[in-house]
């Protein structure tokens, strides 16, 4: 049964399922837990027929969340229940105008009580999906780094904004993978791998994780060798004093596995598409360990193989610069991104680094000049933290320990990103002609720094 209800608004919508609940004799929900699909109109019904499929084996209240175009504030309704929803009930919401940017207050209270909520981003997810308005009501936040434009950044900024619960549909269509190299591995001779080769095409974020995966668990480098569009992920092979293994995709739905001392065979390797990938997601509702690791510990290192494979077979200048979203990966996966629960623990703990760098300056120049830039809000944090740090008083711009005097001048352009991740601080002289711009993260393990013509003020 599907009903449309236009012009509407959630009581409505609440008051309607409890009648149709009552129409088709059904008195308990039977739900396990509440999916929460947030697409644009171009991508609804594929989203709406993979949710219900991938709910079959999860019974499930599903709420599309789909933004229209529409200037209009209004709210237009579908109920799916019965046989047009399989074992779940669908709620499909079109938002329109301003309504569009509160869809977390519209789906409140449409949520079952006390079940976990998964929230699903078939396309275009927001950069930081925990914190979004969506991802922070929920327990699991899926994405689909296959459906981005660039999946390289893409997984970069699934790593830079990482929060346990967390997860990518790419990771999931390569658990069988997974599998079968983790059992490969069991078998004698037991030696350590010296190099992972992965054969797929270029924009394949399942076998970069993959190779990430491989490359944390193993600590051996990745090699990348691309082949044409399309083709996926074909083979997989793992170097070893020994001899290899090779894992090679064949035709259909099957693999050969080849290890030393054991026969060549074939084995099952289908790879699942949106509805299974989703379902098997959905077996799972804390946090995957493994991919943070895969994700945030060696997805740099299979970009940084690839940038220098790509430099030594090309000659240009242009060629020899690591690509953009692999840098950015790298950079933000090397220790120089620290993840803090709340606005006021990143402004503590970026204080604390400002203060360090700041005694370095000015023992080292005699003058001090602290640069930051953002919102109100963090700025505030950030002066309170300074505050309290008991190695300064913030109103007399004094750094206590003997250096008091050497400190003239702090320049506090006071702010701070709505996401404070990086700190500029600017060491020299009383209005220098140069400045150093030093760019540390609250963790990290070096500093980068490059000449600036003019010194903030």
């Amino acid at each position: 049964m599907i009903v449309d209800l236009e012009r509407t608004t959630t009581k409505d919508i609440s008051k309607k399922l409890v009648s149709l609940r009552s129409e088709l004799g059904a008195t308990a929900l039977g739900r396990v837990l509440t999916l929460l699909v947030s697409v644009d109109e171009s991508f609804a019904d594929t989203a709406v027929a993979a949710a219900n499929d991938a709910t079959r084996l999860h019974p499930a209240r599903i709420v599309v969340l789909v933004r229209t175009e529409d200037t209009e504030n209004r709210l237009d309704a579908q109920i799916r229940v019965g046989g047009d929803a399989g074992a779940s009930e669908i709620i499909v919401l079109r938002l329109s105008g301003e309504l569009a940017d509160h869809g977390d207050a519209v789906v409140t209270p449409l949520l079952l009580p006390d079940s976990p909520i998964v929230a699903w981003w078939p396309s275009n997810p927001p950069d930081d999906v925990a914190s979004s308005a969506l991802g922070q009501i929920a327990t699991r936040r899926i994405t689909d780094a296959g459906m981005a434009p660039d999946s390289r950044v893409d997984l970069g900024l699934r790593c830079r904004f990482y929060s346990p619960g967390d997860t990518d549909l790419s990771w999931t269509r390569i658990t069988r993978w997974r599998a079968l190299l983790a059992a490969s591995l069991d078998y004698p001779p037991f030696e350590p791998v010296s190099k992972v080769t992965i054969t797929a095409e270029a924009a394949s974020p399942s076998a970069d994780l993959l190779g990430a995966w491989l490359s944390a668990a193993l600590n051996a480098p990745v090699v990348r060798d691309t082949t044409e569009d399309g083709s996926g992920l074909i083979s997989m092979r793992l170097d070893r004093a020994s001899g290899p293994i090779e894992l090679a995709r064949a035709q259909g739905p099957t693999a050969m596995l080849s290890q030393p001392l054991q026969p060549e065979r074939q084995v099952a390797l289908l790879e699942p598409d949106l509805s299974q990938a989703l379902a098997d997601e959905l077996r799972r509702l804390d946090p995957d360990e493994v991919y943070s690791t895969a994700l945030c510990h060696g997805l740099h290192r299979v970009y940084q193989g690839t940038a220098h494979q790509e430099t030594e077979s090309t000659s240009t200048a242009q060629e020899h610069e690591m690509d953009e979203s692999s840098a950015f990966v790298a950079n933000a996966s090397m220790g120089q991104i620290s993840t803090h629960p709340t606005k006021k623990d990143v402004a503590d703990a970026v204080a604390v680094a400002a203060m360090q760098q700041l005694r370095t300056a000015v023992d080292q120049r005699g003058v001090a000049h602290l640069g930051l830039t953002g919102d109100l809000l963090a700025s505030k944090l950030f002066v309170r933290s300074l505050i309290w740090l008991p190695a300064i008083q913030y109103g007399q711009a004094s750094i206590s320990g003997g250096a008091t005097s050497a400190l003239s001048h702090v320049a506090t352009m006071i702010a701070m990103t709505s996401r404070p991740s990086m700190l500029v601080l600017c060491a020299g002289v009383s209005r220098p002609s140069k400045s150093t711009v030093w760019m540390p993260a609250t963790t990290s393990r070096t500093c980068q720094r490059q000449p600036l013509t003019t010194p903030p003020h």
